[in-house]
């Protein structure tokens, strides 16, 4: 999402699987561990400020691997871009929009097995369906209090930003990327749907627990079952914080039916562990056009599991520049032990 205050950030990029990626310098020796479970392989600025085919390419808000193995980046300015998993140059550009033709406000993205892409956007908000040249092929159903007000209790800029599937590709998952009126501060909740034939059905809802003053831009299902979820905030003259946490949802309370999560009994909500605060990631000659704690950092937004190696998990992720001067288009690659 653009994020409420005016934001320097920067966009990290990385490619996918084992390719190789142009990437920042390192000074000989230096070590690449972020924590015990989080290294950062290398970061790529190759796609800042450029366009294609006329298509400015940035605002970047999610990354999903398809089928092929080719990396597929969503800009929140309704446009998909399929990019070339060596270098991240685009190679196609399909635009998108809403029933009535307007443009979405993009957010979420899942390249579904049969070549379709899930697509969340967080205006009312809505996860639809789009085929490979975007047509709009179905429409999920979204929870009534979920929406945005005075429709449902959400705030605007604060509904469904990220989107995954579980493994078996039975089940999508929706973060909201902060609370609902009503419920405690930093309270997220994450929505659920079953597939049923060719379409979707409203399943369960969990309750997550944000650090305080961070909201979730992302998460992604990891092969066992469980959650990568980045949470995200922004402080003016200091910079973005970006941690990274494992989650597990498969013992957490059903909140669906639960009006206000106020942190009562009963209520199990997702349990989490910090994976790493990417402030401690070596910054490998990276360099912030803004205020940073560590100039890797920025709104970072989007997050892929492109394989695995050496029993670490390889993860892109990429941050959503704002079309702004001082924020930069970057991919990254992590390699995280869960």
């Amino acid at each position: 999402m653009r994020l409420r205050t005016v934001l320097a950030t920067f966009t990290a990029g990385l490619a996918a699987a084992t390719c190789p990626v142009a990437a920042g310098p390192a000074n000989a020796g230096q070590s690449h561990a972020c924590s015990a479970s989080v290294s950062l392989d290398r970061f790529s600025d190759a796609l800042d400020k450029t366009t294609y085919d006329g298509t400015f390419v940035g605002n970047l808000s999610a990354l999903a691997r398809r089928r092929d193995g080719a990396l597929t980046a969503l800009s929140d300015r309704s446009a998909l871009f399929r990019l070339d998993a060596r270098t991240l140059r685009p190679t196609a550009v399909v635009p998108l929009a809403d029933e009535n033709g307007a443009a979405l406000d993009s957010e979420g993205l899942v390249a579904d097995r049969d070549g379709t892409f899930l697509v969340t956007s967080e205006t009312e908000p809505s996860v639809r369906r789009h085929s490979p040249s975007g047509a709009i092929l179905d429409r999920l159903p979204v929870p009534d209090p979920l929406r945005v007000a005075p429709a449902g209790r959400a705030a605007p800029n604060g509904t469904f930003e990220g989107l995954t599937l579980l493994p078996g590709g039975r089940t999508l998952l929706a973060s909201m990327e902060y609370a609902l009126s009503g419920d405690a501060a930093g309270t997220l909740r994450f929505q659920t749907w079953t597939r049923r034939g060719g379409h979707f059905v409203l399943g369960a809802q969990y309750a997550y627990r944000a650090d305080t003053g961070l909201g979730v831009p992302e998460v992604q299902a990891t092969p066992d079952g469980r959650l990568l979820v980045l949470e995200r905030g922004f402080t003016a003259g200091v910079g973005n914080t970006v941690r990274l946490y494992l989650a597990d949802p498969r013992r957490a309370t059903d909140t669906s039916g639960v009006e206000h999560l106020t942190g009562q009994d009963g209520v199990r909500p997702i349990a989490k562990t910090l994976l790493a605060d990417l402030v401690t990631c070596p910054s490998l000659g990276a360099t912030a056009k803004q205020p940073q704690p560590n100039p890797l950092l920025d709104n970072i937004e989007g997050m892929v599991i492109t394989g695995r190696s050496a029993g670490a998990l390889k993860v892109s992720l990429v941050s959503d520049d704002n079309q702004n001067a001082v924020q930069t288009t970057r991919f990254l690659r992590l390699r995280v032990r869960v």
